[in-house]
């Protein structure tokens, strides 16, 4: 009878420092915690991250048993995969050690392992991978019912962040096809509704011209949905006996003219490499080491010969994208001799009402400073010709027609690595007669921040619920002054003059190289193809509505 006694005091004690040791767990089961990160969830891409789930351990030797995960609003049959990732004390996403996965979850699911936690914050992150069925005007979430340990089950703390995330398509990203880095997008609509991706292919490394560098393609024929394999649109291959690595074209900008369907895609060809005494190098090997850029020193210099400057090619397709022909060199029709430098600035081209083919374009001055133009062709892309600087000291630009014709171009600005104060901001000018005469626009340093990177202008035309003819600007870059993050879509409605917040749409708060363009998909849907920071192409594409209520 004693002994029976003495086991259950024993037990009666052990049963009350479980609940006890329960309790305290539970009022403490806010060192859990949830949050969301504005990310795009891609097709193409095996590991999307949605969650992170942050547990704050106070004992060395818990053990985590199962999640509970619970996917939300959802739809289930869009996730192929669901994984959950370990990655101990570092809370950046990696696929290094996996916890746990399930093929074709449910809305609710139970995700078992074993995985000792050490002393102090540990985390997981939950992944999506997308089935490639998944329509992109879709979103995705993800939240935990519970956590089970060795010995009680906890609840999580509610999701910091958006628990809606946006799809969209991985179209290139570091690898593919053998590739090491896809840089500079450029995206156009041709007149058969086809989309048309454009970018850098860097064969072997991620640095800037001179390099192994090719102008790639990809096409989609269904919005943006499914994408072809890539093409080539412009490889000058081994031209003058030199290797590929020193015959780079980059920084393609792709313009369709709206009037005769041709397709034209601008690059910037570097032949050899012109030192930082503005020598040309003889007798480059596959194996030698010189490099430099068109950008910095010498490395682009006055005159026309391609042992002289970087020269501005452009080749065409009259077949919706699916072939291209042999570039044609319009440097010595275009160029100044006495600038050092006229290329391509990238994204897309414009037609104008009056049927004009526009290019942005860039360059360096007889003094070697940075400029901003256009070049134009009034004969269906049979001639060009070349506008005066529209601004000193800056760069990338894009171009759009107003309703008054004017063009209207804005333009990245070197002055803003130093100015972060009320006065950053994209440089704009405006001209009236094809760049003769620029007059800066009232928004210019002030409107629209940056961190110095290539942005985004296009002109969106729809028609109102009466069927009135409609139109908004749109503008994208990373919304900073200080670094490339944030991806953010913004629209005016007055031509340029305000940019009002509650029209911005953050599509991807990390941080990527942050070029990016836009098109018109239809006169209801948008796209986009930017350097984001889950797919070095990423494209996604969204509703005008979606972007009228992005803040409602």
């Amino acid at each position: 009878m004693c002994t029976i006694r003495w086991i259950n005091k024993v037990l009666l004690i052990s049963i009350v420092a479980f609940l006890i040791a329960c309790s305290i767990r539970i009022e403490n089961s806010d060192l859990i915690s949830t949050k969301v990160f504005n990310y795009p969830v891609l097709k193409g891409k095996i590991d999307n991250p949605v969650l992170r789930i942050a547990i704050n351990n106070e004992n060395r030797e818990d053990v985590v048993q199962s999640f509970g995960i619970n996917l939300g609003k959802t739809n289930h049959s869009n996730i192929k995969t669901l994984r959950l990732f370990y990655t101990g004390q570092d809370s950046s996403f990696f696929c290094e050690r996996e916890y746990a996965k399930t093929l074709n979850p449910k809305k609710r699911v139970t995700l078992t392992g074993s995985q000792k936690l050490e002393n102090g914050v540990n985390y997981f992150w939950v992944s999506y991978e997308l089935s490639d069925l998944t329509d992109l005007t879709a979103t995705v979430s993800a939240s935990v019912d519970f956590i089970q340990f060795e010995n009680i089950k906890l609840a999580s703390a509610k999701n910091i962040g958006n628990p809606n995330l946006r799809m969209g398509v991985a179209i290139r990203n570091h690898g593919d096809d053998g590739v090491h880095t896809y840089r500079i997008p450029g995206l156009a609509t041709t007149n058969d509704g086809t989309l048309l991706a454009i970018y850098d292919v860097r064969r072997e490394g991620s640095r800037d011209l001179q390099g192994n560098i090719d102008v790639g393609v990809s096409r989609s024929t269904d919005g943006g949905n499914t994408w072809e394999p890539m093409r080539i649109a412009l490889d000058m291959g081994e031209w003058g006996g030199l290797p590929e690595k020193y015959n780079g074209v980059s920084d393609a900008n792709i313009l369709v003219d709206k009037n005769s369907g041709t397709i034209f895609i601008a690059g910037l060809w570097m032949h050899g490499v012109i030192n930082s005494e503005g020598t040309w190098i003889q007798n480059l090997k596959d194996d030698s080491k010189d490099w430099n850029h068109q950008w910095r020193n010498k490395g682009s210099q006055p005159g026309l010969g391609v042992k002289q400057t970087s020269q501005f090619l452009i080749t065409k397709s009259t077949d919706d994208g699916k072939t291209w022909s042999e570039p044609v060199n319009l440097t010595e029709m275009c160029k100044d001799p006495k600038w050092w430098l006229w290329a391509p600035a990238p994204g897309h081209g414009i037609t104008l009402k009056d049927g004009t083919l526009v290019f942005p374009t860039q360059g360096r001055d007889e003094n070697g400073l940075p400029f901003s133009n256009i070049t134009f062709s009034n004969d269906g892309g049979k001639t060009w010709k070349t506008s005066n600087p529209a601004y000193q000291n800056t760069t990338e630009s894009m171009a759009v027609e107003l309703n008054d014709g004017t063009i209207m171009l804005n333009m990245r600005d070197n002055r803003n690595r130093e100015e972060k104060g009320d006065s950053n901001g994209r440089a704009i000018a405006v001209t009236s007669d094809l760049g003769e005469n620029w007059t800066e626009h009232e928004t210019s340093h002030g409107g629209l921040i940056e961190c110095v990177c290539m942005a985004s202008i296009h002109r969106h035309n729809y028609s109102d619920e009466n069927g009135n003819n409609k139109s908004v600007l749109l503008f994208s870059n990373p919304n900073s002054k200080f670094k490339r993050h944030k991806q953010t879509i913004k629209l005016s409605f007055d031509e340029g003059k305000t940019w009002p917040e509650k029209y911005w749409m953050e599509l991807d708060e990390g941080r990527g190289a942050g070029y990016s363009c836009l098109t018109s998909i239809d006169e209801n849907t948008i796209g986009i193809l930017y350097e984001g920071s889950q797919a070095q192409m990423t494209f996604q594409s969204f509703s005008l509505e979606d972007l009228l209520n992005s803040k409602q």
